[in-house]
């Protein structure tokens, strides 16, 4: 097992990693909308706040030697289902190859965001 880290992702908010490789898989921790830089959440809507947590989804996967395309499983997060059509057109954009995925609704996320998303991706 060995642990995947990178400033292109946000740091956890907590005692996790943001992403573990065991076999040929990369497992991923959840990624919310936040600017890995400064740690602040990005965006108001949850067409912007996708976009924003896909790239750190996207940038985890890199770091581990995978890509988006990799992917085979997503967990999609949504604070509100009123708003999956519009989480649903961003994801199609990041995922044309369309990985199984299953998308709950939620009663919060950290920081008060609106999408969380994590994955599983081959190597």
């Amino acid at each position: 097992m060995k642990t995947v880290e990178t400033k292109n992702a946000p740091a956890a908010i907590g005692p996790y990693s943001q992403a573990i490789v065991s076999g040929n898989l990369l497992f991923t921790s959840g990624q919310i909308p936040l600017d890995p830089a400064t740690g602040k959440t990005v965006g108001e809507t949850v067409e912007e706040q996708t976009e924003q947590a896909l790239k750190n989804l996207a940038a985890l996967c890199e770091a581990a030697g995978s890509s988006l395309a990799r992917v085979v499983k997503t967990t999609c997060y949504l604070t509100d289902m009123k708003d999956f059509a519009a989480f649903n057109a961003v994801y199609e954009s990041f995922f044309p190859g369309k990985p199984a995925r299953s998308c709950v609704a939620v009663a919060a996320l950290p920081k008060g965001v609106l999408v969380e998303v994590e994955a599983v991706a081959e190597l």
